[in-house]
């Protein structure tokens, strides 16, 4: 309102010159006053001055035409079309040594790091075994393009593989950590990936993330499989998950009261 002290006090003027219907030059002063620290129209100001010239007109571009049957709708996540080549699992471990000597903050290296997880999902899983083991390697940065590569694949071999790797201690803990997150967002997980995984529940000292990274995966499946009772690896996790439990839910300590909160 009129009663209300005016803290900024703005002004924008334009000169536009239009030639053959287009917008030839335009000028633009822009300028500031913050009202509480002026004195007559001086004090704390800001002025800006822009001009936009145009230097020339790009003749008319010819457009193919696009049948509409070529065309789709679709959602912004990552995509890219099916290619009929066969991926060798030398093609990707090759891949792995341009990301090791690629900038770690490049474009180069967001796509070569894209394609590949792609590549990944087409490798079989004594293919992915034997890239392990040439492509274990750490790079100059201590960065194993491999390892957060494989969380992003989300194939049953790739799940597989990973379990293996959590197994076998080769990886360090945040690692291993960073493998169960992954398995809540497998979009398609299969009762293989399943089965894979439930050993780990019965590892000694198997961590919260393990339980819920395998419990979420179970939690996934089951929700578009209808009879996941029926499933073998699922009857298997549950049978694990019966025996934390114990009688009525009831614990003994504080340790296994979080175990059961968990499940």
């Amino acid at each position: 309102s009129q009663s209300e002290q005016q803290i900024l006090s703005s002004k924008l003027e334009c000169v536009q010159s239009v030639k053959d219907g287009v917008l030839a030059e335009a000028k633009c002063t822009e300028s500031n006053l913050v009202t509480p620290f002026s004195q007559k129209g001086s004090g704390a100001k800001t002025q800006t001055q822009s001009s936009l010239k145009l230097f020339q007109v790009e003749t008319e571009t010819l457009y193919k035409k696009v049948d509409s049957e070529d065309l789709y709708v679709t959602s912004m996540l990552y995509e890219r079309e099916q290619t009929e080549r066969q991926v060798t699992e030398g093609e990707v471990t090759e891949l792995v040594w341009k990301l090791c000597l690629a900038h770690s903050a490049s474009f180069e290296t967001a796509d070569l790091f894209m394609t590949l997880v792609f590549e990944l999902r087409h490798l079989s899983l004594e293919a992915l075994k034997a890239l392990w083991q040439r492509s274990s390697f750490k790079c100059r940065d201590n960065w194993q393009p491999l390892i957060d590569a494989l969380p992003s694949c989300a194939t049953e071999a790739c799940v597989v593989l990973m379990k293996e790797i959590i197994a076998s201690g080769e990886v360090e803990e945040g690692k291993v950590e960073y493998f169960f997150w992954s398995f809540s967002f497998i979009p398609k997980p299969t009762s293989g990936m399943i089965e894979s995984l439930a050993p780990l529940l019965k590892s000694p000292g198997a961590s919260q993330s393990c339980f819920l990274g395998v419990t979420a995966l179970l939690h996934r499946f089951c929700s578009a499989y209808n009879f996941c009772d029926d499933v073998p690896a699922v009857q298997s996790v549950m049978r694990t998950l019966g025996k934390f439990l114990g009688g009525n839910c009831t614990v003994q300590d504080s340790e296994a009261l979080s175990q059961v909160s968990i499940i």
